[in-house]
């Protein structure tokens, strides 16, 4: 790990940033390259401007970790709101529906439970209407705002855990009754937690939506870790993680001597024992001076290089 952020690693290097909400992840990547002092910098997963917490950005050769970053599980912590559906199933979008007292009264705790669960597991969910999927080549947020009725294809996701705090009553601005739930998500990559609490309401046949999102954790990487956008801005010392320790967090190790390291970057073949790296696995090649060599598959004993990495030494890309 390095703190100056004038010097960046001939292997570039992966940071955790907290995002302040109002923030947009283009806005993080932005204050990134200015403080890194690289144009070349990536991120794994947007979120919204309404949404806080981890973007995990890669920057200079580190981007080229960033594909194998972006399918990771995530943990999610959410408020949701019961009593009404808006257009972009959060806070920030306009009524579309709203429930009477009547219906409200029916939503006891057994039956919020009852359905989360139905929400759990390997299920098949349709994305936000306002998500940055493509639809015939425009973005289906861009067809909403035009005044567009979007309904987007229904995809395989899988929710870890969704977890449900105690349902407070009250009611919203204009005085109709709403429960409002926390809760923490652990879901696969591609799982609109939007879309959760859309159809959590949709079930309980009172509407749904967001009031608050923060993400905590993207695999093995924890909000608690990252630097605040605030700070970020300022510039100064930031929490940079080396390849290699990023790379060894998420793969098999696979220890190259010097002359290996040589051979895989000339594109030749290695061979490895299948006991330490099984087939058909991706692992993280590591050279004698714990330079991240490369991302390998290994197939029948035969190690072949996916991903390479520059193993010169130098400055910033």
């Amino acid at each position: 790990m390095t703190n100056d952020p004038a010097i960046l690693p001939a292997q570039g290097a992966i940071l955790l940033v907290d995002k302040a909400e109002g923030w947009t992840s283009h806005d993080v990547v932005a204050k990134s390259r200015r403080a890194l002092r690289t144009r070349k910098v990536g991120h794994a997963g947007t979120l919204d401007p309404m949404a806080t917490g981890l973007l995990v950005l890669g920057a200079g050769p580190s981007t080229r970790l960033l594909t194998h970053l972006v399918g990771l599980d995530k943990t999610y912590l959410t408020t949701i709101r019961l009593g009404y559906a808006t257009v972009t199933d959060d806070r920030e979008g306009d009524r579309i529906s709203t429930a009477d007292a009547g219906a409200m009264g029916e939503v006891t705790p057994e039956r919020i439970s009852a359905a989360a669960a139905e929400l759990t597991g390997d299920i098949l969910q349709a994305p936000s209407a306002v998500s940055a999927i493509k639809v015939n080549g425009q973005r289906a947020y861009d067809r909403v705002r035009a005044g567009e009725a979007v309904e987007l294809q229904q995809r395989p996701v899988t929710v870890h855990a969704f977890e449900l705090g105690e349902a407070r009553h009250g009611v919203d601005d204009t005085g109709a009754p709403v429960i409002d739930i926390d809760a923490t998500v652990r879901c696969s990559t591609g799982t609109y937690i939007r879309a959760l609490a859309r159809d959590l309401g949709k079930a309980l046949g009172v509407g749904g939506h967001l009031t608050m999102l923060r993400r905590t954790r993207v695999g093995p990487f924890d909000v608690a870790d990252a630097v605040g956008t605030e700070a970020l801005a300022q510039g100064g010392a930031l929490p940079l993680l080396a390849p290699t320790s990023v790379a060894t967090s998420l793969f098999p190790r696979l220890d190259l001597g010097a002359e290996q390291t040589i051979d895989l970057g000339n594109g030749k073949k290695l061979e490895v024992d299948p006991a330490v790296v099984p087939d058909a696995s991706i692992a993280a090649a590591v050279g004698p001076d714990e330079r991240l060599v490369g991302l390998v598959q290994v197939k029948r004993g035969r190690v072949r290089a996916v991903t390479n990495f520059p193993v010169e030494t130098g400055g910033a890309p």
